[in-house]
């Protein structure tokens, strides 16, 4: 950065930040929520995916999903950490909040956040077995990458560099996701699965937000955002359609 450059104009023309000491106020609190909301999202969607590894029809369904588990973990780990050289309280955060907490099955949230967390709105809801599980898997599978692309370039570069390195190995959770998907259709459950899609597709869609076209253009010039959440949705339509119809089930109507 120039000095004759303001650090507006800096971030506005594609340049990055490097250390917590050159962040402003309200970069710091715009980059702190992006970090909370994806840790958060890691830990619960960890602690909801836990509770079914037992319930794999086999040992190799059981290792797949104890691996997602501890990879999402480690996921959050790493920009926990980043999150730490920020300011916060890294030992108390992963203990502080009710990862496992969730709402009814049949509630209505939209995208509200939890009143507990920052996750996701889709983590909020329980997953009902195996098979919903990997359904849930496939689809948000598609979601993370969407939303991992976009991350992978904020500007500031420790945070991009993280998700560059996680982003390959949640994509890895799609292909096990899928793989899973191919056994149940292979078994016989390809009804139960298309009432899970039904199930999941509005709230995995939901989780990409509303367009805000002011704050929009707030994060952009802070080079925190580059895509609109409809152009992201729009991506994960089509990726998450294109896996389900390889399988013969289709998005709700």
């Amino acid at each position: 950065m120039t000095d004759a450059m303001t650090l507006d104009s800096y971030l506005a023309a594609g340049g990055v930040l490097t250390n917590p000491t050159n962040v402003p106020p309200r970069y710091r609190a715009e980059l702190m929520k992006l970090m909370a909301t994806f840790v958060d999202s890691e830990l619960a969607g960890a602690a909801g995916f836990a509770d079914v590894i037992n319930q794999g029809p086999g040992i190799k369904e059981r290792i797949a999903a104890a691996k997602i588990v501890l990879e999402k973990t480690d996921h959050a780990d790493r920009v926990l950490k980043i999150m730490g050289e920020f300011g916060a309280d890294t030992d108390r955060y992963a203990t502080h909040h009710p990862w496992t907490a969730r709402l009814d099955r049949d509630a209505d949230v939209g995208a509200v956040r939890s009143e507990h967390d920052m996750r996701l709105a889709v983590f909020n809801y329980p997953i009902s077995g195996w098979t919903d599980a990997v359904v849930m898997n496939l689809l948000m599978s598609r979601a993370v990458a969407e939303q991992l692309a976009e991350f992978s370039t904020v500007s500031y570069q420790p945070l991009a560099e993280a998700f560059r390195q996680i982003a390959p190995i949640e994509a890895h959770h799609g292909e096990l996701a899928l793989e899973g998907a191919v056994k149940l259709v292979e078994n016989g459950e390809s009804q139960d699965m298309q009432r899970a899609v039904d199930y999941w597709w509005p709230r995995v869609a939901v989780s990409f937000g509303r367009d805000d076209p002011k704050r929009f253009e707030h994060l952009k010039s802070l080079g925190l955002r580059h895509r609109a959440n409809t152009a992201l949705r729009e991506r994960w339509t089509q990726a998450a359609g294109a896996a389900l119809k390889r399988l013969g089930l289709k998005p709700p109507s």
